[in-house]
């Protein structure tokens, strides 16, 4: 299964977060989890009867989403913005 590589998180700390080293920001850890949602879903494509992949991408999922919940009720043009940017709910 591919994973994230630390190159790809600091890319996407540095695009997303104020600096290369602010992964807590929620606009990083949504990029983030994005990223590896990406991945994992291509290895759920090949890999059907790979059950405990599955929850862990359905929780990765639903974790996303609470994430951008949370960061539409503190900035809605900044939600917008990120979902566009990452091509989500398309």
């Amino acid at each position: 299964m591919a994973t994230i590589t630390q190159e790809k998180i600091k890319e996407l700390t540095s695009k997303f977060g104020a600096n290369e080293n602010d992964t807590g920001n929620v606009r990083v850890q949504i990029a983030i989890l994005t990223e590896r949602i990406k991945n994992l879903t291509e290895h759920a494509k090949t890999h059907k009867k790979d059950h405990h992949s599955l929850r862990g991408l359905s929780q990765m999922v639903a974790q996303r989403k609470t994430l951008v919940k949370y960061l539409s009720n503190k900035d809605i043009n900044a939600a917008r913005q990120l979902i566009k940017d990452l091509g989500l709910r398309g």
